[in-house]
């Protein structure tokens, strides 16, 4: 009798050095926070390759920055894994709009919700929007970020510091409070922090500052939060194809960007997402207070 056991789907091994956009970009400048559609490539945030398997089947994520880059493909990603998104973001709203089609595309529920994070009673707004949409809270993605690059300190302004510190570690900090004491056993947050933490660049110096203290932050929330059965996690991305660059880096670092990486090419945002899928799902119910760089090779240290 002839076996009714389907064979093993056979996917070919790929060369991480190829398959994405290389350097070097066309020359391009943006006004901050920048726009995915005006990118040139356009990054790849899987919407056309990324396949779920049910990993997040029910549960319900808030994710900050997800109108584009890391946000986006994390949104698109959490979506075909069974997740309803919140999606957080500043003020972009055709992209947030773009992000949310790709999550009702996948048939979970989508939520837009436009404002600073840098605000504490935003923050708290959000979850309230979240929790009020979905019924609950199961996982919070903290992605949202600014950065500027300066050749000296003495052009950093006292309102740019504060801004990114608003952005990139007040925010975290505003909706951690207020979602954890609204999050059941179970529940997972994960952290953006970024290569920035470990090999500061000296034109970045805020930005990467920021980083450090989002390292600090999530090794200790972990033990915190361990209390009562929540796992809290970061992910440090080397450099990724996001609106962030030609919007906040010089026309000559963008034309570059990615490639002093041993890859030779900057990451893509559909590369980093699957670590998010890891960290919000259940197979990883030991890994609390971990730091999982996605980094092309650029050592964590």
């Amino acid at each position: 009798m002839p076996s009714t056991v389907e064979p093993p789907v056979q996917h070919q091994s790929q060369d991480p050095r190829k398959g994405h956009e290389t350097p070097p970009f066309p020359e391009q400048k943006q006004q901050p926070p920048g726009s995915e559609a005006e990118m040139n490539p356009k990054p790849d945030h899987g919407e056309r390759s990324y396949q779920g398997l049910g990993r997040l089947k029910g549960k319900s994520a808030i994710i900050t920055g997800a109108d584009s880059g890391i946000g986006r493909a994390v949104a698109t990603a959490f979506a075909r894994e069974g997740a309803d998104v919140l999606i957080s973001y500043l003020s972009e709203h055709d992209d947030a709009k773009e992000t949310e089609r790709w999550v009702r595309d996948a048939g979970r529920k989508a939520i837009l919700a436009p404002g600073d994070v840098g605000q504490k009673q935003h923050c708290r707004d959000i979850v309230d929007q979240a929790v009020g949409e979905f019924g609950k809270l199961d996982i919070l993605i903290n992605n949202a970020a600014f950065q500027m690059t300066h050749q000296s300190l003495d052009e950093v302004s006292e309102e740019e510091l504060e801004h990114t510190f608003r952005t990139n570690f007040f925010g975290m900090f505003f909706l951690c409070q207020a979602a954890l004491p609204r999050m059941e056993k179970g529940g997972t947050i994960v952290n953006t922090a970024s290569i920035e933490a470990y090999q500061p660049a000296p034109v970045l110096l805020p930005y990467a500052s920021t980083k450090g203290a989002i390292v600090t932050f999530t090794k200790g929330l972990a033990a915190l939060a361990a209390k009562q059965g929540v796992r809290v996690n970061a992910v440090a991305p080397g450099p990724i194809w996001t609106p962030l660059i030609p919007s906040t880096m010089p026309e000559e670092k963008v034309k570059e960007f990615g490639k002093n990486t041993p890859l030779g090419r900057a990451g893509q945002p559909v590369e980093v997402a699957p670590m998010f899928v890891f960290l919000a799902s259940n197979e990883s119910t030991y890994v609390t207070g971990d730091i999982f760089g996605v980094a092309g090779r650029r050592v964590l240290a």
